[in-house]
């Protein structure tokens, strides 16, 4: 027999043990512990040297340049635009109607008609007149740049110096 039998309830306050063993690993990073003690965590900290940040924000620099340089631009679609040539010769000026479509280039839409010869105004008229697509006012401009260049030619005399 114990010479001295001590009760839990009669012995005065005892205070914890500490813990000696290591506490047991876990299988899942989210058990928690079962120890009243928090888990302390240290992280390894590598400072880098400042050759190396600046050769990683250079790196950095030229893939956003290199980026910047591959981006694809695409420029707004224009509508194609009729417009007027004119061939300024000395007895004769030459009108024909095109056609502009923007990155194409031109597209003729009649030979040219040629003052006084003939009535260039006149042709280039009933030549419009067959292009359903065009509309009256189109027409309309167009007809009077044909006017204001002849009358230009007519008064200038076929030189354009003056």
């Amino acid at each position: 027999m114990l010479p001295m039998a001590v009760h839990p309830t009669s012995t005065p306050s005892l205070s914890p043990r500490a813990r000696v063993s290591p506490p047991r690993p876990s299988t899942s990073l989210a058990a928690t512990s079962s120890s009243p003690c928090s888990r302390i965590v240290s992280f390894k900290s590598r400072r880098l040297p400042l050759r190396s940040v600046r050769s990683v924000v250079a790196a950095a620099a030229a893939a956003a340049a290199e980026e910047e340089e591959n981006k694809v631009v695409v420029p707004e679609r224009q509508d194609p635009m009729l417009v007027l040539k004119f061939i300024w010769m000395e007895k004769n000026i030459g009108i024909a109607l095109d056609q502009l479509v923007p990155g194409y280039g031109s597209i003729p839409l009649s030979p040219y008609y040629f003052w006084p010869r003939k009535d260039a105004w006149e042709e280039l008229r009933a030549k419009l007149e067959e292009k359903e697509w065009i509309s009256q006012k189109q027409m309309i401009i167009l007809l009077n740049q044909a006017t204001d260049i002849i009358n230009l030619w007519q008064q200038g005399g076929g030189s354009l110096s003056t």
